[in-house]
């Protein structure tokens, strides 16, 4: 498969640091940059030799300022997206402890490196998820929402707040609240496809909770388009500006991959099996783009339908990609 990319951006020769770099949406991002001909400083726990002209790797233990503060400071541009999948296990005592662990000392690192340099990046990225809003039931929430309540709200507004100090060091800091990123090729969209591939396939729990998904080349694209944009600040929900409910995402993936959607998993079930990791499946929120439609912000991908055709083409039996 080619790799993602999306349209050339100004400014070529750009130096960018990325915590996550290695991850999937890291990598993406990663590929995207280096193809436009930027340079890439990832932050590794596992530090091997670069692949590409233009990127290279520092060591780092994501919770501390180590050597890899230095050439930091040549980095115009830091991207934090560090943090342990949600989706890795049931949700534990120690396991909750290292998703925040893992998201909120590594932007204490990231501001220590900031500290030590006595400047701050031009801009700042921080990752952040539409989790901040809790479940919001069929209430429409913009940007302006309040934070709900539970336990990925709280992380997400303690993920967000683990580097409000950039600001007052100089930063353009701007967070993305992610929704359900769709990727054939990682996150959530292959496990949700495999069942109806097995001819297993059906709605999860209700079907009446909101799903808001994004096309992975809108969530690339609206991210440096936000890097760009020298007056974007503050939070923007990255979510299609069509949410859908998860009984609509059945009956797409049903007819996109041409299987039936025979089942329904009842909510007690999904309790049962996912333990408090199935919040993420039971609950959701009908999020809205706002604040990145208004700073003229256009995607590629709005119906549902067509996107999952976009990614799914070719892997369900008929067509090619």
């Amino acid at each position: 498969m080619s790799p993602l990319r999306c349209e050339r951006h100004d400014g070529a020769g750009v130096r960018y640091l990325i915590s996550g770099g290695s991850g999937f949406l890291g990598s993406v991002l990663t590929t995207d940059l280096l193809a436009d001909g930027h340079q890439v400083v990832v932050l590794s726990r596992s530090v091997r030799p670069a692949s590409r002209p233009g990127l290279s790797y520092l060591s780092w233990d994501g919770r501390s300022a180590g050597a890899w503060w230095r050439e930091a400071g040549e980095c115009e541009v830091w991207i934090h997206l560090a943090g342990e999948n949600l989706a890795s296990g049931r949700w534990t005592r120690g396991r909750k402890e290292r998703f925040r662990a893992s998201r909120l000392d590594s932007g204490a690192a990231l501001v220590d490196a900031a500290r030590r340099l006595g400047r701050a990046p031009r801009v700042f990225v921080q990752a952040s998820a539409v989790g901040f809003y809790g479940s919001t039931g069929d209430r429409v929430v913009g940007e302006s929402a309040p934070v709900g309540s539970g336990f990925l709200a709280e992380l997400a507004m303690q993920w967000e707040g683990s580097t409000v100090e950039l600001e007052q060091l100089g930063s353009r800091r701007v967070i993305l609240r992610t929704g359900v990123v769709l990727s054939a090729d990682g996150g959530a969209l292959p496990r949700l496809a495999l069942p109806f591939r097995l001819l297993a396939g059906g709605t999860l729990g209700s079907g009446r909770q909101w799903v808001p998904w994004i096309h992975e080349r809108d969530q690339l694209r609206a991210t440096r388009f936000l890097i760009d944009q020298d007056d974007a600040r503050g939070a923007f929900n990255l979510v299609a500006p069509t949410p859908v409910t998860q009984r609509d995402l059945t009956e797409a993936l049903a007819a996109t991959l041409r299987r039936p959607a025979l089942f329904r998993v009842p909510e007690v079930v999904l309790r049962l099996v996912l333990g408090e990791m199935a919040i993420v499946v039971v609950e959701g929120q009908r999020a809205l783009p706002e604040r990145l439609l208004r700073a003229g912000f256009r995607f590629q991908h709005e119906d549902l339908r067509e996107a999952l055709s976009s990614l799914l083409r070719g892997r369900s039996g008929g067509g090619t990609r």
